[in-house]
């Protein structure tokens, strides 16, 4: 699944650390979202949708 994070993680001027440590996951979690590898749950979509103020459809698309 594609996604904005990486984005909008740069826009705060956050690390993958800073954010994997708000949303609490490794950095390696939030590197694989990143790039597609992994596919965030529900519940940590719904996280870093509130955490960034977006709707979910507006940070991860197909």
């Amino acid at each position: 699944m594609n996604n904005c994070l990486k984005e909008l993680r740069a826009e705060r001027s956050w690390s993958q650390a800073d954010l994997a440590s708000a949303l609490d996951v490794s950095r390696q979690t939030v590197n694989a979202i990143e790039k597609g590898r992994y596919d965030p749950s529900l519940p940590l979509a719904f996280t870093i949708s509130q955490l960034f103020e977006r709707r979910i459809e507006e940070i991860f698309f197909p």
